[in-house]
């Protein structure tokens, strides 16, 4: 049975009100003059991320970019993390590639992982009526994964979608995917393609 036969067997997830959370894509990130290791696997999960954000658009549910606004001096930097994204800069700002449209689209920046870490963003969804998220960037493991387990504490419902994702190297990606895949808060949290996505909410 796949992604899309399980939702089915709950039909009150089709009358959720979802929002696209985009995470951390930005220029940084993606550049290829002065790429991170995580930079190549970002690049490949443009393309399905600016198809899903042209559905999310076509029904009028919200879009939202939440990226990295980092300090030089934050804590995070005091381990084996080097500084990127800083507030305030060139690299922090939402890739080229992406299809965001300012005034359409909700950008919040975020000072560490989650995109609900400080930035008001629960709020902001209760207020439009969204009931689920559906999270795509990076990285899965980290910030990805951060927001979705946000989303289930603040009680929206949340989907990692595994091929608007990525993670380096990709087998922490895969593994993450995997371990999310069967868990005992399926379908609260659930792991699907944007096609599933598509179908389900469509």
């Amino acid at each position: 049975m796949n992604n899309l036969e399980r939702s089915k067997e709950h039909p009150s997830l089709t009358r959720d009100k979802p929002a696209l959370l985009i995470i951390d894509m930005v220029k940084d990130n993606l550049e290829p003059e002065q790429p991170l290791p995580i930079t190549e696997a970002a690049g490949k999960i443009v393309a399905p991320i600016n198809n899903l954000t042209k559905v999310f658009r076509e029904q009028k549910w919200p879009v939202i970019f939440s990226t990295d606004a980092y300090h030089s001096d934050d804590f995070i930097f005091s381990g084996r993390l080097r500084p990127h994204s800083l507030a305030g800069t060139r690299g922090a700002e939402i890739g080229s590639a992406l299809d965001y449209r300012a005034g359409r689209d909700l950008w919040l920046p975020k000072p560490r992982f989650s995109a609900f870490f400080q930035t008001g963003l629960e709020k902001t969804l209760f207020k439009q009526g969204v009931t689920m998220c559906a999270v795509a960037g990076i990285t899965t493991n980290f910030c990805v994964l951060a927001t979705i387990l946000d989303a289930i504490c603040h009680d929206f419902k949340a989907v990692l979608l595994e091929d608007c994702t990525a993670a380096y190297p990709e087998s922490s990606h895969e593994r993450t995917v995997e371990m999310y895949r069967k868990n005992p808060l399926y379908p609260l949290l659930r792991v699907a393609t944007s096609g599933d996505l598509k179908q389900l909410l469509t």
